[in-house]
């Protein structure tokens, strides 16, 4: 994947079009479009928007806004136009022949900010196959967009040489890609099947870009990833480990920020990775209540988590950034949630006993007498039970423990057979 930079900014101008009656999200869209801007080294300096019942199927928006762009650009003597939608390869050709200006999409503008923060191997080429993805179909569309070579907005796909790029040099990339990630797939699915046989406890931490997911990560396992408040700040998972407060060990991974209309490119490129999610017994759904269009969000986060097919897995919903959060903000779940901010390490705190209440709902009850000499039983309790009272007794010489463990595991078969107690589950208060 090529990227070269000629400049630090670029001057664009925002297109966007209203299809519906709702003012607000319109603009609270818009916004977001400005930040993906900025965030791909951008500067706005112009926005034209209309409001129509349907888009103009030959240039997005109607003649008229056309001629008052061109108008726009002239004036602005811009280069680059970002359009609030992903258009068809035919309105970018129509466009772009009208404006002879650079036509982004919203698509290909998201798919420019991953090129730019893919770090790992397996995240370039995720990404590669969805920049491909995207451009197959529009090689005849994008005009002299494809003969660029320079650095901005929207120049750091692969394979943008020159116009009559071959489909089938694009396809044939494709496929090496395909096997490259099946390579790299296949070993993340190893790990993921390591962790299983380790019964690790594994819990995701999925959200709106910018909520703040990887602050808490940092917080909670006293890492040191990058946090930046930009959108897509990360992009490669990372997963740690960090004890609750009982002493249980479990697996913390930050995964990949979501947003309104992502790419259907994206998400299938990517979903090897999103797999974590499938893979993890609970998620941490980390909400920005100090975003306006933090309802809208955090509604956009659950469609994407049941696309996925891991709806049926225990959520916490975390609304963060209390510190900061909207005059308006109340939460509108039913869910269990807790409102922190990660800065605060007594919300810290409340948010690893909310996990281990969270945790008990999947746990049964045990309660057992350990010898004096099973230590290693014991040191396993401690890192993957939530112990809630241990006592040494100097009568009998034993260890009496009592808590909560996941049934479904080797320690878990092995507890409740050990049980002085009938293994119960924990009654969750409705």
């Amino acid at each position: 994947m090529q990227e070269i930079n000629h400049r630090e900014t670029e001057d664009v101008i925002l297109v966007g079009c209203q299809l519906d009656a709702d003012d607000v999200a319109f603009e609270r869209s818009m916004d977001e479009l400005k930040s993906l801007v900025e965030t791909a080294k951008g500067t706005v300096v112009g926005t034209l928007m209309q409001k129509r019942p349907k888009v103009e199927p030959s240039t997005y928006i109607g003649k008229g806004k056309v001629e008052e762009l061109i108008l726009l650009i002239e004036e602005m003597n811009v280069d680059t136009i970002v359009f609030n939608d992903e258009l068809s390869p035919s309105q970018i050709r129509n466009v772009h022949t009208r404006t002879q200006r650079t036509v982004i999409d919203r698509t290909q503008l998201i798919l420019d900010i991953f090129a730019s923060r893919a770090q790992s191997r397996e995240g370039k080429l995720q990404v590669e196959i969805a920049q491909l993805s995207y451009l197959l179909p529009r090689l005849a569309g994008q005009g002299l967009a494809l003969s660029r070579q320079g650095g901005g907005i929207g120049s750091k796909g692969p394979g943008e040489t020159q116009l009559e790029t071959d489909r089938r040099h694009i396809r044939r990339r494709m496929d090496e890609i395909k096997h490259q990630l099946e390579a790299v797939v296949g070993h993340r699915q190893r790990y993921r099947e390591r962790r299983k046989q380790n019964e690790a406890f594994q819990v995701a931490i999925v959200g709106y870009t910018n909520a703040g997911k990887s602050t808490i990560l940092n917080r909670l396992a006293d890492v040191d990833t990058l946090e930046e408040n930009q959108l897509f700040a990360t992009l490669d998972p990372t997963t740690r480990q960090f004890n609750l407060p009982s002493g249980m060990k479990v697996l913390l991974s930050d995964t990949v920020g979501f947003i309104q209309d992502l790419p259907t490119t994206l998400v299938a490129a990517f979903r090897s990775t999103l797999e974590e999610l499938q893979e993890a017994n609970l998620l941490l759904h980390v909400v920005d209540c100090s975003n306006p269009d933090y309802e809208q969000h955090e509604k956009t986060v659950k469609q994407l988590i049941k696309e996925l097919g891991s709806e049926s897995i225990p959520q916490l919903i975390v609304y963060n950034k209390s510190e900061q959060k909207v005059a308006e903000f109340f939460p509108t779940t039913d869910e269990d949630s807790i409102e922190i901010s990660a800065f605060e390490q007594d919300d810290l705190n409340s948010l690893k006993h909310a996990m281990e209440e969270k945790l008990m709902e999947q746990m049964i009850e045990y309660h057992v007498l350990l010898k004096a000499d099973e230590g290693a039983l014991l040191s396993k309790c401690r890192k993957a039970t939530l112990i809630q009272k241990q006592d040494w007794n100097e009568e009998t010489e034993h260890h009496e423990i009592r808590g909560f463990v996941l049934p479904d595991t080797a320690l878990g078969h092995e507890l409740q057979i050990r049980s002085v107690i009938e293994p119960k589950r924990r009654k969750v208060e409705e």
